[in-house]
Order: structure tokens, then C-alpha cells, then sequence
């Protein structure tokens, strides 16, 4: 058994994650600040005694008694909805949150994963993106306070490797989907399904013909643990390489759900990516790991979750 802790716990991936490490076995200790994380996410991690839960913001000072083993760092404003609204959060849990984090692993010698984004790639002119692709990013950009926090948080992870002989993981992760989402995310499929089960038009952006990879998110968890059990201290992208259009998206979406609505266009946010694809060569080969679920076997499986959450909510 392991003594893990884990930032962003209470956000989508965060509570999975935890869940995973629970059920094998793990001592975990849940740390988030609810910008975005969403406590009932943990429902099921509060009933294990290995759990227990911080209320805390990781760009202050952290302290965590005893030892730890790892350090999982999944703290972060992922959102378009949530990093617009809070840049300046975004950053800071990028920059200070990943250094704060980084000193309690140094102190506490213990593995540490850092997931970072598919966005570091930017709007890619290399398609599909391998993790030696050095992206096409604007630094000063509507969406540089995300792309540049999880740029400069690697730059970070691999400073300590380099100077502290710390033993560092780095997650790429792609467009991941699942129940635990918010409906308010912003994020393409939580939109849609929110329009598709209230029977309004699907709001598409541009032509429809930009592409996403979506992968679902015990695929993603999967990848995860893989990446953590493993010994490789450089990128590795995480995602689903089964590319769709928006367009495709959409047309899938209303099959699942069974609803009937049109579809709105409405004009490209600007340097919105044309096409984001992972290269998953490296996964493959180093972690022996590759999604297993379709897009839309998840997205079936998904449904359910976003109807009660749409329950909820009325």
C-alpha cells in the first residue's frame, strides 16, 4: 500500500482517480479548493477510512504529515468556461501551485505526476501530435493563460528532475469525457448533451469540420496509473487517437440521446485549434496502454449521468 496524495481531487478526473487508487489498495489524501472541484464527486471516496480530504489551495504553502509516496498533481482551471473567468488562478496554480507541490514531493521523496494538456501543442501544424512536437502556441493569446500555465509547469517538473534527481511523470492528456463533468463546463460534449436532452439546437462553432479526439475517462485513468507505475520521466500524451469532426460529434450525440434538435453555427472563437490528434506511439510502446472504449459506447454511458444532473438542476 502507497500513501498518495492527490490535487484536484474533487474535479472530474481528480475523484476518479482517487476512486482507482482507493480500490487498489492505496492510502489517499484528497486535496482540492472547489473553484471548479465539485465535493459529491468524492461520495464514494468518503466511505473508504484510506480517504480523507483537504480543503486547501495548493498555490499556498502545503503541509501533509507523515510520509508520502506520490505526489499527483491534477489541481487546475481545465475549463475555457472556469481559466477565462480566473487567468490570473489559472496561472498561479500552474506556476506556484506546481512548485508548491514539487518542494513537498522533494521533501517527502516521493514519485510525482504532473498532468499536463494537449494544449501545449497550441493550434498544432503537425498532425497527429508526437510528445516531439514543439507546438504552435501564442504566448500572449485569449487562451495562453491555460496553454502557458501547464507550458511552464512542465519546464518546472523537469527542473527539479534535472537539479533535485527527482522522480517526475508528465501526463499529456487529450479531450477526456465522462459523467462527473460539469454541465456548465464549456466544454464541447457536456454542451451538447445539455442541448440535446433539452431538445434545444446544438451550438457548433465555425464549420464543424475541426477535429477532437475523445477519449472516455476510465480509458484515462487507465493511462494514468499506467504512466505512474512506470519509469518514464518524459511527456506522454494520454488520449484516445480516434479523430472526429465536431460535425461527427454532434450527429453521434443526438443518436445516443435520442433527440432531434438542429444544429446552430455560430462564429470560431479565435485561435480555437483546427485539429488535435495524439500521436499514442510512445504509450503504447513504454506503458502498454491503449484506450479500449469507442466514442460512442462512452458517450452511451455518459447519458445517464447528464439527465440526472439535468434533474437536479430543475
Amino acid at each position: 500500500m502507497s500513501r498518495i496524495l492527490v490535487t484536484g481531487a474533487a474535479g472530474f478526473l481528480g475523484s476518479f482517480l482517487c476512486d482507482r487508487l482507493l480500490a487498489e489498495g492505496h492510502e489517499v489524501i484528497g486535496m482540492d479548493n472547489r473553484v471548479s472541484g465539485q465535493t459529491e464527486n468524492l461520495d464514494a471516496a468518503f466511505e473508504h477510512d484510506r480517504f480523507s480530504f483537504y480543503e486547501h489551495d495548493v498555490t499556498e504553502f502545503i503541509h501533509v504529515s507523515g510520509e508520502l509516496d506520490a505526489v499527483l498533481h491534477l489541481a487546475s482551471l481545465a475549463s475555457p468556461v472556469f481559466y477565462r473567468d480566473y487567468p490570473i488562478k489559472t496561472l498561479k496554480v500552474g506556476a506556484l501551485g506546481t512548485h508548491k507541490t514539487l518542494g513537498l514531493a522533494k521533501e517527502k521523496d516521493a514519485t510525482y505526476l504532473f498532468t499536463s494538456t494537449s494544449e501545449v501543442y497550441g493550434d498544432p501544424e503537425v498532425n497527429p501530435q508526437p510528445e516531439s512536437y514543439r507546438g504552435n502556441v501564442d504566448p500572449y493569446g485569449p487562451r495562453s493563460c491555460y496553454d502557458e500555465s501547464k507550458r511552464y509547469g512542465e519546464s518546472l517538473v523537469r527542473a527539479y528532475r534535472d537539479e533535485h534527481d527527482l522522480d517526475v511523470r508528465v501526463a499529456r492528456i487529450f479531450n477526456t469525457y465522462g459523467p462527473r463533468m460539469r454541465l456548465d463546463d464549456g466544454r464541447v460534449i457536456p454542451n451538447f448533451m445539455r442541448q440535446a436532452l433539452t431538445g434545444e439546437e446544438l451550438t457548433i462553432y465555425g464549420d464543424g469540420e475541426q477535429t477532437r479526439s475523445f477519449c472516455y475517462v476510465s480509458d484515462m485513468i487507465d493511462g494514468l496509473v499506467a504512466l505512474l507505475e512506470s519509469d518514464v520521466q518524459e511527456p506522454v500524451n494520454i488520449g484516445n487517437p480516434d479523430e472526429r469532426t465536431i460535425n461527427e460529434l454532434a450527429e453521434i450525440v443526438l443518436e445516443v440521446t435520442g433527440g432531434e434538435s438542429g444544429f446552430t453555427y455560430e462564429e470560431l472563437p479565435p485561435q480555437d485549434p483546427q485539429v488535435r490528434w495524439p500521436d499514442i506511439t510512445k504509450a503504447r510502446e513504454e506503458l502498454g496502454w491503449g484506450p479500449d472504449v469507442g466514442l460512442r459506447d462512452g458517450l452511451e454511458q455518459s447519458v445517464e449521468y447528464f439527465e440526472m444532473q439535468l434533474e437536479a438542476d430543475i
